[in-house]
């Protein structure tokens, strides 16, 4: 989705800057990104270490205020929105995943999944979530605790945390970075069957060749711009050249 595409987007940004310090020490993460995804899309977003990339993450999912620009979810203007409002906006149309899971560990894997549903005092629908455990593989670990979980596992429980508001937008950061590559691969596999099966639109933040060739668009940033936005190669081989090219 080029620039002028970006009124289809189901999020967007429009000169989207974040600036850090002052002066001669000011550091512009962000310098000035217009961009959009569209609803069911697969992109992942690449780029050296201090080029933007998580930070133009967390601020189109309201996680850290832009300098200026602007940024809109699912017609919602997120410029101006009260912390309360914001908190509200993540917790029922977002969904995150991280490299650290970020699970509770007094909750079993069901009631993680549960958890933003519970925090909007909404009544858990009992048989999403057990499709979303059946898609996860995780019906037999249901009643599990995080600590009774492989890495792989509590991955995929947050997979299924992040789906089961039926969000507009899930943002991953990193999600395979703390697995290994058995685990990575099921991870991936899951995204990519959230998008295929369920039209999830999926935002995703790597490092790895291998995570990115799995989307269907490649945007990579450098010094807070973006430098390169296209099909992503579905080639691994392909893919580590195309990112050696624009400079990883």
């Amino acid at each position: 989705m080029t620039a002028a595409d970006t009124t289809q987007a189901i999020v967007r940004s429009t000169d989207l800057r974040r600036w850090f310090g002052t002066g001669e020490a000011t550091v512009k993460a962000l310098d000035g990104v217009t961009i959009g995804f569209a609803p069911g899309e697969f992109t992942a977003i690449v780029g050296p270490s201090g080029s933007g990339k998580s930070t133009l993450m967390h601020c189109l999912a309201g996680l850290d205020r832009p300098t200026s620009g602007e940024v809109i979810i699912d017609g919602q203007q997120l410029t101006g929105l009260k912390d309360a409002a914001l908190t509200k906006l993540r917790r029922e149309r977002l969904g995150f995943i991280f490299q650290s899971f970020n699970l509770l560990p007094v909750l079993s894997a069901r009631e993680n999944i549960e958890l933003p549903l519970r925090l909007g005092r909404s009544d858990p629908d009992q048989a999403w979530i057990d499709e979303l455990l059946q898609a996860t593989g995780l019906t037999n670990r249901a009643s599990h605790r995080p600590a009774e979980l492989s890495g792989g596992q509590q991955q995929r429980v947050a997979i299924a945390r992040a789906l089961v508001t039926r969000p507009a937008v899930v943002f991953a950061d990193e999600p395979t970075g703390n697995l290994d590559s058995h685990s990575s691969q099921e991870i991936l596999d899951l995204l990519r069957h959230s998008v295929d099966t369920y039209g999830q639109t999926l935002v995703m933040v790597t490092h790895d060749p291998r995570a990115a060739a799995r989307a269907d668009r490649l945007v990579a940033l450098a010094d807070g711009k973006v430098v390169h936005d296209g099909p992503a190669p579905d080639d691994v081989d392909a893919m580590l050249d195309l990112m050696k090219e624009i400079g990883r």
